[in-house]
Formats: structure tokens, C-alpha cells, sequence
């Protein structure tokens, strides 16, 4: 699910260094995309254009707040040193103030902006995520052209970009925030821009920290890139820096591009709902009964075979029976595997679990199919409050909470949109060797907005066969847009006036 910072980073240049031997420019790619930004909250701030000539105007003076590769690094490097002084001398590390500023825009604004993206190719970017929201199996009424998502209605407008800020706190946020609604005049009748919709997520608190709502860690299997990722931890192989920047290595559409493209990164932004409560209730119910494990041990073997990894992070393809946070917390350990020694079966990890459908690894590469073309990296962040007593008590949702998916890929025909439709979608995937049905995958995995999404094989590892029903969805979306997020060079030269 979301990208959240963890101590399973790999090691990355120095803010000041560029990367020329991979034709990478540190200083004019936005900051979120190979690096992420630094955050303990993030806003994403959602906005149509009014007046395309006005904005492109205000937005010159706005390029300069936007946080780069480069300068994203440098925040990282100077939370590390204020990490160790403050340990060096007995005290516990407190946060730093720190904010960082990316930009987006959609199809719709760059046509509003009459700047030509037609060299973009991406049919997904082009026709834009509301009118994709059948096929990703989203709920709504209608069919084709007259399909309406179940969307929060600031989804059903049509949006122009988005704003990310990201920072240490709230108040540092809502300041930066403040700072980009006067450049653009809001509130005036001069402004040039209307919000539709902002939503602020935050880092879950003390031990959930880069844990997702349902309480697994996340973002530990982010992709390396070649040629900024330095020594990376063993595991799925790096990929080109074309798998997520455009014009380089490994953009399969690198030829066709304007110049001005290069450097930038489709981003799909998703609004997902949470339903901890059922989720847990149904995890509880459908708890494992084997020789030996207490209640809650077979709970939580349950829980991890549906994600594929332990609450810890430990995936199960390495610690099928028992939870092992010792494994969890080694980075040389919790991403080195491969589903290599179980093609055909699936007494260690389920072939539906999502961390094998949403990165299959050997499941296709020992077919000679390559996933470079396929990886994203993830960037979200969670949102809405932690679970309440009243909540537990009722194992019922009262209050929204979830996840603000993010993620960067140089297509999104073959990144997010193959995974949530090919992957996650597909109860027969993995293909062919596969001796019982997989399912859809049980956290993401979508049948046309239906609660009932059949059955899922592979949840008890001593009778794989023995198929669990999933009669809800716990992860709903309520919106979503898809943008393309440009080099620091286009927003100066292409985008400013």
C-alpha cells in the first residue's frame, strides 16, 4: 500500500551529487519521486484553474518553493545529524522544522493552460481516472460513458493539479499553504486557481509509525533505481531509471517525448477508506486453528497470509508460521525473497496474499517476464484518526480513516492501472502453474464495486486448497486523478509565463 519512510531505505547520492553516469539531474527532478520527502504530515491540495494565462503568470513565482531530488536529500542528511547530535548527547531526537512543496497537473489542466501533452501517450492520463473508474472495479451506477464512480463529490469535479506539502507538523504545512494561496491571489477577486479539495494525512503515532491503518508495515519493497540507489539491499532487482522518469532508460515511449517531459513521472493519486474494524472482525473470525497456536496466533497468521507479510513487516514467504520481528527489522533480510521455491504452490506465501500479487517477482521472471515495465514506487501516507474504543466495541468504522495512496511510474498503462486490473483484479493471476484458483487479492483487489468478491485459495498452509470467502471490501475508494508531475525545467520554461 502507501510508500512511508523506513529505516529499510536504501543508501542514496549526496544532495549535492548528480548522478551523470545514469543521465540523472538530482536538481531538476521534483522531490517525491526518487527520493520522497521528508514528512510526518503531508497535504494534498487539490485545485481547477480559472484563468490559464493569470496562473501561468502567478506560477512563476511559485516554481521557486518546489523541493527537488537535491534538496530533499539534504533535508534527509540534516534530520540524520540532528538524529545523532541529539542521541550524542542523551536526549531523545525531537523533529526538526522542515516543509517540502511538489506540484502536479492532469490532462484537463494542462488543456486548460493550453500546453500540449499529446506526446504524453498515456491513454490513462489522457482520458483521466473518473472516466477509468469502471475498469479499476470501483463502486458506481451507470455503465461506459454514463458511469459515476461512488466518489466524495470534489473527485467528480474535474481537477487540474494538485499540491503536495509535506513537513514536520501541521502548523509548518498550513503556513506553506498559506504562502502558495497568496501567490495565486485566493480569496481575491484576482485568484487564479479554485481549491476543490484538500486532505491531510499523517504519520500514524510511537510504534504504528510507517504502519498502515490496518497495522502492517509498508513501503519496504519500494523499487531501487539504477544509478541513484547505492548499494542496494538484496531482493527484487533494481530497475532502469525509465521505469519511473521519463526519457530515460527504460521508458518505453523515451523517442516520442517532447523534451520538456523528460524528468517528469505519471503520478496516480487514490482516496482510500479504511474499514479497520471489519477488516480486524473478519481476520478474528477466520483465524487459523492449528496444533499449538493460541487464538491470537492464528489470527495474526491469518491477517499476515492475506497481506503477505506479518504486522512487523516480516513477509511470510520467509516466516510462514511465526511472526519474526528480528527478520522484520534487517534490510539485508525482509525483501530478499523471490516466491522462487513455491511456483506451484502455495504452502508458504498465497498466491492471492498482496504482496505477491502486486509484485509477483518469480511468479513471472522465471517465466523470462520481466516486471521493470510494471514497478511503481509508492508514495501515501495514511490519514483520519486511530481506531477508537467505541469503534472496537462495535467492530463497526465510525469515522473515516485510511490511506492517501500515491505513486510515480513512467507509464501507467503498465504501472498502477496494470497492477490494480491485471494483478490485483484478476482471481486467476498468477497464470498457469498455479494448481488452485487464487482469488482477487484480498486488501486492493476489486469485482465491479461488489461487496461479495468470491473466494481466495491459500490462507491455511496446511490444506492450501481450502478456499475463505471475502463477503466485503475493506479498502474503498472515494476519488482519485491521474497526473503527470514535471521536471524543474518545464515548470520554469513550459508552464511559467
Amino acid at each position: 500500500m502507501a510508500h512511508v519512510q523506513s529505516d529499510t531505505t536504501p543508501a542514496v547520492p549526496s544532495p549535492t551529487e548528480s548522478t551523470p553516469e545514469s543521465g540523472l539531474d538530482l536538481r531538476n527532478i521534483q522531490g517525491d519521486i526518487l527520493s520522497g520527502m521528508p514528512k510526518k504530515t503531508e497535504t494534498f491540495y487539490f485545485f481547477q484553474i480559472a484563468d490559464g494565462p493569470t496562473f501561468r503568470q502567478h506560477f512563476r513565482s511559485f516554481v521557486p518553493l518546489v523541493k527537488t531530488v537535491a534538496q530533499a536529500l539534504a533535508d534527509r542528511d540534516a534530520i540524520d545529524k540532528h538524529k545523532k547530535k541529539d542521541e550524542g548527547h542523551g536526549h531523545k531526537p525531537h523533529v526538526i522544522p522542515m516543509v517540502g512543496v511538489n506540484v502536479s497537473f492532469s490532462h484537463f489542466g494542462f488543456q486548460k493552460l493550453g500546453i500540449d501533452d499529446s506526446k504524453l501517450i498515456d491513454p490513462g492520463y489522457l482520458g483521466g481516472q473518473r472516466r477509468d473508474a469502471q475498469s479499476l472495479g470501483d463502486k458506481g451506477t451507470g455503465d461506459g460513458e454514463t458511469f459515476v464512480p461512488d466518489w466524495d463529490e470534489g473527485f467528480k469535479q474535474e481537477i487540474h493539479g494538485v499540491f503536495i506539502v509535506s513537513g514536520d507538523s501541521h502548523p509548518t504545512v498550513d503556513r506553506k499553504i498559506q504562502d502558495i494561496e497568496k501567490l495565486f491571489k485566493i480569496g481575491t477577486k484576482a485568484a487564479s486557481y479554485k481549491k476543490i479539495v484538500s486532505i491531510q494525512g499523517d504519520v500514524r503515532p510511537g510504534e504504528q509509525s510507517a504502519h498502515e491503518h490496518f497495522g502492517y508495515l509498508d513501503g519496504v519493497s519500494n523499487p531501487a533505481i539504477i544509478g541513484f540507489d547505492k548499494n542496494p539491499p538484496p531482493g527484487p532487482a533494481p530497475v532502469r531509471a525509465g521505469a519511473i522518469l521519463l526519457g530515460h532508460d527504460g521508458d518505453e515511449n523515451k523517442d516520442g517525448r517532447d523534451p520538456w517531459m523528460t524528468d517528469g513521472s505519471f503520478l496516480a493519486f487514490r482516496h482510500l477508506l479504511q474499514n479497520v474494524p471489519e477488516f480486524d472482525e473478519f481476520v478474528n473470525k477466520n483465524r487459523l486453528q492449528l496444533p499449538g497456536m493460541t487464538e491470537k496466533e492464528g489470527a495474526d497468521l491469518f491477517g499476515a497470509r492475506l497481506v503477505g507479510r506479518w504486522k512487523s513487516g516480516a513477509p511470510v514467504d520467509l516466516a510462514p508460521f511465526f511472526d519474526d520481528p528480528d527478520l522484520a527489522k534487517d534490510p539485508l533480510r525482509n525483501n530478499n525473497f523471490h516466491f522462487s521455491a513455491e511456483r506451484n504452490f502455495q504452502k508458504l506465501c498465497p498466491f492471492a496474499a498482496h504482496v505477491r500479487k502486486t509484485n509477483p517477482r518469480a511468479d513471472l521472471e522465471e517465466l523470462g517476464i520481466s516486471i521493470e515495465r510494471n514497478r511503481i514506487i509508492r508514495r501515501g501516507i495514511q490519514f483520519g484518526p486511530e481506531v477508537t474504543r467505541a469503534e472496537r466495541q462495535q467492530k463497526k468504522t465510525l469515522h473515516r480513516r485510511g490511506l492517501l495512496f500515491a505513486c510515480y511510474q513512467s507509464s501507467l498503462t503498465n504501472g498502477f492501472q496494470f497492477i490494480q486490473k491485471s494483478w490485483a483484479n484478476n482471481r486467476n493471476f498468477p497464470l498457469e502453474q498455479t494448481p488452485e484458483t487464487p482469488g482477487v487479492d484480498p486488501i486492493i483487489g476489486q469485482v465491479n464495486g461488489l461487496a461479495d468478491r468470491g473466494v481466495i485459495s491459500g490462507t491455511n498452509p496446511n490444506n492450501p486448497a481450502t478456499t475463505t470467502s471475502l463477503p466485503d471490501v475493506w479498502v474503498i475508494p472515494r476519488g482519485g486523478e491521474y497526473f503527470f508531475t514535471p521536471s524543474i525545467k518545464a515548470l520554469r520554461e513550459n508552464i511559467s509565463a
